[in-house]
């Protein structure tokens, strides 16, 4: 990669340039359901009116996303602000596999069929359950049975992750009903056993990240491969029996349960089966693929390592390999923001609570683990409290905001980024006063932030990911009306991300520092890319999508 090129004229601010993203805060278009509009917001509002200020695109296209029906999510989002390009994300790539066939003429697809057809085994299908279409989509499970049908496997499982946070929050009989009527028409001419064979909702088990709470993932062993757990006949009696036990509790928070044949659970996972973990996303799918995959294995009493086939739908970590076989490859996303400073000798810290550290590391450096630079980068991460967010809605921004003011302090560091949870982690609870208390935990924090770089004479970059706590509630987006349950007489909770656009605030406190939004319209969240190259006082390159800010040639600074 060609070396980073100085600007001419602007050599960069005397402190540093913080970078913040506010994970999950985005600009509302439904008022009753904004809880960042209604929220005490002062930091906010203050940069409204004294930074420049920009709206940004974090969904869709804008993101590498299939169709700009699709929201945004942190994983994608993170990529695009750190590479500062827009690249064909994990569900579209998945869908041009399906359509073109590649991913089932891959060597790894033939691998698996071929194991169950040799042996009289059973394929198993593991994954989030819906069509929210930012972990994984029903409509690739089903063409994946399909396939699996016709080149001759004659037993399946299906092990359902129930959703409820990229979908609406009770919504897994939609697609339960829909899977069964499925599973229906294909066995008419056919004699096949696929069936679903256990499940529970993904915050209570197998979709843990970042290895902050590996019981998860040990409930989710238990259920899907042991097949151990509480039985029904049933994923529908299952839920609907779930439910009314557990009546304020949504689908992502059901707890595991098993459907089961007389006394004998349906799909325990055994040796010589074949296993596909079909999430295209990695963060809440690496942990389970290491206890399918690793030799030595002590984070939980798996047992002795099975002899199955395993394959992620792609590869979660590719300088981990993690996991070794997967059916799409994924993008390859190359010079990043970070790279790009390293080369140039820039001294970068990267911050986050254990939620969202991986987001401004991994994702943010393009799917890569670790450092470029040993010498010139430090990852913090401050270990996440677990208990529910709607308990502790302000997580950990205080601590985050501590280590960030001595940071800046400390004159270290050129780049600083950093990730405040609050908004995303809380807005997917669907409760709306948690939610306020987070926005303003983390607008507290601001108000440290700001004061320090003001103090420094650095420069601060304020934006998000995309948005979630700004939609709160089910909205007629053609009226602006919220939509009200019948039953209840109340707002629908909304779980999932927005489709909204993003803020983005330049704030430099040094008067001699002259910046002007560019004339670039429709920008998205990948031109924060060029915009934080812009503040430290280098030329973007030129593939990158372009700043949103503009130094004036006549700008003076300390350096």
């Amino acid at each position: 990669m060609k070396p980073l090129k100085k600007a001419k004229k602007f050599k960069g601010p005397e402190g540093p340039v913080v970078l913040v993203i506010l994970d999950g805060v985005g600009i509302g278009t439904c008022a009753e359901g904004d809880v960042v509009n209604r929220a005490n917001t002062p930091i906010l509002d203050w940069l409204a009116e004294n930074a420049l200020a920009a709206r940004l695109k974090a969904h869709g296209t804008a993101v590498g996303m299939p169709s700009d029906e699709d929201m945004g999510n942190s994983e994608i989002g993170h990529n695009a602000i750190g590479c500062g390009r827009v690249f064909a994300q994990g569900a579209r790539l998945v869908n041009e596999a399906i359509e073109n066939r590649n991913l089932f003429a891959g060597d790894v697809w033939k691998e698996l069929i071929d194991n169950v057809v040799q042996h009289d085994s059973k394929l198993h299908f593991m994954g989030l359950f819906s069509d929210g279409n930012v972990h994984s989509h029903i409509d690739h499970l089903e063409a994946m049975l399909t396939e699996a049908k016709n080149q001759g496997v004659k037993k399946a499982a299906v092990h359902i992750l129930l959703d409820g946070r990229d979908v609406p929050p009770t919504s897994a009989l939609d697609y339960v009903d829909r899977l069964e009527n499925f599973l229906t028409a294909l066995k008419k001419d056919g004699d096949i056993d696929f069936a679903i064979a256990s499940g529970g909702g993904r915050m209570q088990i197998t979709m843990d990240r970042y290895q902050a709470n590996w019981g998860m993932v040990e409930r989710g062993w238990k259920t899907h491969v042991l097949g151990e757990g509480r039985a029904f006949s049933s994923a529908r009696e299952a839920i609907e029996t779930l439910r009314r036990e557990n009546p304020d509790t949504i689908d992502q928070d059901l707890p595991p349960f098993v459907i089961a044949r007389g006394q004998a659970p349906l799909g325990p996972i055994e040796d010589n089966d074949s296993v596909i973990f079909y999430n295209f996303r990695g963060d809440r799918a690496i942990e389970i693929s290491m206890a399918f995959e690793n030799d030595e294995f002590d984070k939980f009493s798996r047992g002795p390592k099975l002899n199955v086939k395993y394959a992620g739908m792609m590869q979660y970590d590719g300088d981990a390999l993690i996991p070794k076989k997967y059916l799409v490859n994924p993008p390859g996303i190359d010079r990043t923001v970070g790279e790009y400073l390293v080369n140039a000798g820039i001294r970068q810290l990267a911050i986050s609570e254990t939620q969202k550290f991986g987001h401004v590391t991994y994702f943010f450096n393009g799917n890569r683990s670790g450092k470029f630079d040993d010498s010139l980068e430090d990852y913090i991460e401050v270990p996440s409290d677990i208990v529910p967010f709607e308990q502790r809605p302000w997580m950990k921004a205080a601590e985050i905001t501590d280590k960030v003011v001595d940071a800046i302090q400390s004159n270290k560091y050129e780049f600083i980024r950093l990730n405040y949870a609050n908004g995303d982690m809380v807005g997917h609870t669907g409760i709306p006063q948690a939610v306020e208390i987070a926005v303003e935990a983390v607008d507290l924090c601001l108000a440290r932030i700001v004061k320090a770089v003001k103090k420094a004479d650095g420069i601060l970059v304020v934006s998000a990911d995309h948005g979630n706590s700004d939609d709160m509630y089910e909205c007629d987006y053609k009226t602006g009306e919220v939509i009200y349950d019948e039953k209840t007489g109340k707002p629908k909770p909304r779980t999932a991300h927005s489709l909204n656009p993003v803020f983005a605030y330049v704030y430099a406190p040094d008067d001699n520092i002259r910046m002007k939004l560019s004339k670039h319209k429709d920008l998205g969240i990948s031109s924060l890319a060029a915009t934080c190259l812009t503040l430290l006082g280098f030329e973007p390159p030129d593939d990158y999508t372009p700043s949103i800010v503009e130094i004036d040639s006549s700008s003076d600074t300390k350096k």
